[in-house]
């Protein structure tokens, strides 16, 4: 998958995944936005995601989105639970797939995650003024010490979210995606399930690891059955939890052979999501360059299953190396996308392709080269006059940056 020219960054390779070809390496990762109606996107999400393929990604997910409507944090998360959210979405595939990136969706459920408020308020429970709903888990414990108590799911609760989550597939098969990624991180429903922190059942989705990986897999043969067998799936994992946690990588090791066998095609590997803080179990991971990427490499060298990494990384070089060196397959940004969404541009540039503006649609490329050009005309400190009238002609300073009469 990683064969290239040594001379061609690898960054910059087109990669075949099934039959979907994304044009170079570089992941949109999804990002919660917090500005939908009942599930539905608007114009922001047209916007915001739709720069992320102008600037050049190859892939681009959209946000989190819920299965169903309770699958969501807060009244304003993304969904795909409705047939009228099909449209919306294809009016933002399609838009993505004009710049020449691939529209990829990531579906979830936040289970005990839900009702409660976005980041800017700091993710506070909704009061009884703010149409709270209850949220589902494993066991009723709390995702906090103060949090709010979940209902305990028995099976026909198991059964009816298995069908949300093959539904929202056809969704999003109907909606224009060409990658659909299963959100199996974060503390969201299907890491609570795996984790034995918040999954204390004692039946058979519960106990051992095989019963706490048995929704996880459940819910990713139902979607395999529905999603095209010509089109990539994606799960994303959280490789090891968070402080206190006690999932580490030996059992995200176990979980992705599984996964592997049912049809997985890239594991997108973060961190994070149960914590409980404490002593004894897994200490925070510390947020420097690449701090997942040791994740991607385990997990690919010891399952053969290509990754995603993210996670802080926003050099042109280092991404390349993690890449040439076989730690991963693709690589993502979220914030640093936010900060510069024309990060892949840049990114050509510094690796020096042959052809940077290629990335960008013809209309950007045209005066983008015109610009080029001027540069190249007049390198920096030669020798110019900026005219202010027919016989009136002043040195220009590049010092300053400006021509001053005298």
């Amino acid at each position: 998958m990683n064969n290239t020219s040594a001379d061609v960054p690898l960054l910059f390779t087109p990669i075949k995944l099934r039959s979907v070809t994304a044009r170079n390496r570089i992941v949109s990762s999804p990002m919660c936005q917090y500005l939908s109606d009942d599930g539905a996107p608007e114009d922001w999400q047209l916007v915001n995601f739709g720069r992320f393929a102008m600037g050049g990604c190859g892939i681009v997910f959209g946000e989190e989105t819920a299965v169903e409507a309770r699958g969501r944090k807060t009244h304003h998360c993304a969904g795909i639970y409705k047939d009228s959210h099909i449209a919306a979405y294809r009016r933002i595939t399609d838009f993505i797939r004009s710049q020449g990136a691939v529209p990829a969706i990531q579906l979830g459920h936040c289970g005990r995650r839900a009702s409660q408020h976005g980041p800017l308020k700091d993710r506070a429970a909704l009061t009884e003024a703010e149409r709270p709903w209850q949220g589902i888990s494993p066991s009723p414990l709390p995702p906090t010490p103060d949090g709010v108590i979940p209902r305990e799911m028995d099976i026909s609760d198991i059964r009816a979210t298995i069908v949300a989550w093959r539904e929202a597939t056809q969704r999003s098969v109907d909606a224009g995606y060409d990658i659909c990624e299963i959100h199996g991180a974060h503390g969201y429903l299907i890491h609570q399930f795996l984790s034995p922190l918040s999954n204390l059942r004692t039946d058979a989705y519960g106990g051992d690891l095989e019963g706490r990986m048995r929704y996880a897999l459940e819910v990713v043969e139902a979607v395999r059955e529905v999603w095209p067998q010509d089109k990539p799936l994606f799960f994303r994992t959280s490789a090891v939890e968070g402080p206190g946690g006690v999932w580490g990588i030996e059992e995200t090791l176990v979980l992705v052979r599984e996964l592997k066998q049912r049809g997985v095609d890239m594991v997108d590997c973060s961190s994070g999501g149960i914590a409980l803080g404490g002593e004894g179990g897994l200490s925070a991971v510390p947020r420097v360059p690449g701090f997942q990427a040791g994740y991607a490499r385990e997990i690919r060298r010891e399952t053969g299953m290509p990754t995603v990494v993210v996670g802080m990384i926003s050099d042109a070089r280092h991404a390349e190396m993690i890449l040439r060196e076989g730690h991963a397959d693709l690589v993502a940004l979220a914030r640093g996308l936010m900060d510069d969404p024309n990060w892949p541009l840049h990114a050509a540039r510094e690796l020096g392709c042959a052809d940077p503006l290629a990335l960008v649609h013809a209309r950007e490329a045209q005066r983008l080269r015109q610009l080029e050009q001027h540069s190249k005309a007049y390198p920096p400190g030669s020798a110019v006059e900026i005219p202010f009238g027919v016989e009136e002609q002043v040195a220009y300073s590049w010092a300053k940056g400006i021509a001053e009469r005298r």
